[in-house]
C-alpha cells in the first residue's frame, strides 16, 4: 500500500479523535497500529509489543519502537518522527510526548498490559477507549475489498482441492497439513486461524482441534480454515460427507443449515440491525425445533484480522453499513452425532449484499 493510505487513515482519526475529545490515542494494539502507518501487522507474543504508534488530533504523529524494528519502520515512517527505546521505553515516550505538549492521551485496554498501563498512568491522564480505531477499519474501500477478494478466492480454491483428498484412514492432523501446505504453496503468507478439523462426533466442537482420529467411510469431516493473502484474513467452513452415502439426518441437518444462512443473506444490507441479520437464521432453527443446538453467533466481522468488529450475535448493537464484510456461518451441533457449520464471506453493498 502507499504511504498516502495511511496518512489518510491518520486524518480520518483525527477527525475522531478531536469529536470523541480524545486529544492522542496510544495505538498498542497490532493490527490498528498495521492500519494507520504501515508497520507491523503482528507482534511477536502477547506480551511483547513491537511498537506504539501515537496520534494526535492536531498536530504530529509519533512512532516508537525497539532496534530490532528499526530498520522496517524506517521504510514506513519519518525518521525524525521515530524514536527508539530499550531499556528506557517509558522515560523516552514520557520525555518525547510531554516535550510536545502532549500530557493526555487515550489508550486501547483490549491490547495495552495493566503493567505498561500503570507506567504510564504515572506520566499521563489516560482515557480508556473502545473500539476507535476499529469504527474506520470496519467499513473496507476498494483497495481492501480486492485484496479481501483474492483472499477468499484462494478460499474457495482450498476447498475445491481438499474436497478430492477426504479419504478414510487420514487423520484430522494429516487433514491440517494438506491445508496449511495447499495455502502456502499458492501465495498465502499464513493461515489466518489454526485450521479447525473436526471427523464425526469432534465436528459438534465449533472449534475442534486437529487429533489423529482417522476419517471414516460414510461419516462427516468438518473444515473450518482460512488464509493470510496479501494482509487480508478469509475465513470459511464447509462439513463434508466421506463416502457416497448420505446419511438421512445429515442431508435434513445440511439443509437446515444452508436455509439458515440463506435466510440471513436474503435480508443483509445497509441498515438491517446485527440483531435482526442473527434473529433470521435463529428463526429458522426454531420454527424446526433445534434452535438449541445453534451455540454461537452467526458471524463477525474480518479483515486485518479473522474476528474483528461488527458481530452479528443475539447481543450485538448497530446497523450495517456498505463496506462492512462479515461471516455468515450458523451451525447445528449434537455431541453425540457431529455438527454442520456453512460460512460465507459476505460484502454490503449500496442495496444489498455480495457473498465473496
Amino acid at each position: 500500500m502507499s504511504t498516502n493510505i495511511f496518512e489518510q487513515r491518520r486524518d480520518n482519526l483525527k477527525r475522531l479523535l478531536t469529536d470523541k475529545g480524545i486529544p492522542a490515542l496510544l495505538v498498542s494494539h497490532a493490527a490498528n497500529r498495521y492500519y494507520l502507518s504501515g508497520f507491523e501487522l503482528h507482534d511477536a507474543q502477547c506480551n511483547e509489543s513491537t511498537g506504539w504508534l501515537v496520534v494526535t488530533a492536531d498536530g504530529d504523529d509519533y512512532l516508537f519502537t525497539d532496534p530490532r524494528y528499526t530498520d522496517a519502520a524506517l521504510k514506513v515512517w519519518d525518521e525524525d518522527k521515530l524514536f527508539i527505546y530499550s531499556a528506557n521505553k517509558f522515560e523516552l515516550v514520557s520525555n518525547t510526548l510531554q516535550g510536545k505538549g502532549i500530557k493526555a492521551m487515550g489508550v486501547e485496554p483490549k491490547a495495552l498490559h495493566l503493567f505498561d498501563y500503570d507506567k504510564l498512568n504515572e506520566r499521563f491522564t489516560l482515557q480508556s477507549t473502545d473500539n476507535v480505531v476499529e469504527e474506520l477499519r470496519i467499513i473496507k474501500d476498494e483497495d481492501e475489498i480486492r485484496r479481501m477478494d483474492a483472499s477468499i478466492a484462494l478460499n474457495h480454491k482450498l476447498f475445491e482441492y481438499i474436497e478430492g483428498q477426504l479419504e478414510p484412514g487420514k487423520t484430522e492432523e494429516q487433514v491440517a497439513w494438506e491445508v496449511e501446505k495447499f495455502f502456502r504453496e499458492n501465495g498465502a503468507e499464513e493461515l489466518a486461524f489454526s485450521t479447525i478439523v473436526g471427523v464425526g462426533p469432534n465436528a459438534a466442537l465449533p472449534h475442534a482441534i486437529p487429533g489423529q482420529d482417522q476419517l471414516r467411510e460414510n461419516d462427516m469431516v468438518l473444515i473450518d480454515t482460512g488464509c493470510r493473502l496479501e494482509d487480508y484474513n478469509s475465513d470459511q467452513t464447509r462439513t463434508f460427507w466421506v463416502g457416497d452415502k448420505q446419511s438421512d439426518r445429515f442431508k435434513e441437518t445440511m439443509d437446515l443449515v444452508r436455509a439458515a444462512q440463506q435466510a440471513a443473506i436474503d435480508i443483509i444490507r445497509p441498515g438491517l440491525s446485527y440483531l435482526d441479520a442473527y434473529k433470521a437464521s435463529y428463526a429458522v432453527f426454531e420454527k424446526a425445533g433445534v434452535a438449541a443446538m445453534f451455540t454461537h453467533g452467526l458471524g463477525h466481522g474480518i479483515g486485518l484480522e479473522t474476528h474483528e468488529p461488527p458481530s452479528l450475535s443475539k447481543a450485538a448493537k448497530g446497523t450495517l453499513k456498505p463496506g462492512m464484510v462479515v461471516t455468515v456461518e450458523p451451525g447445528l451441533y449434537d455431541a453425540k452425532w457431529g455438527g454442520i457449520r456453512w460460512e460465507y464471506q459476505v460484502l454490503v453493498t449500496e442495496d444489498g449484499c455480495r457473498i465473496m
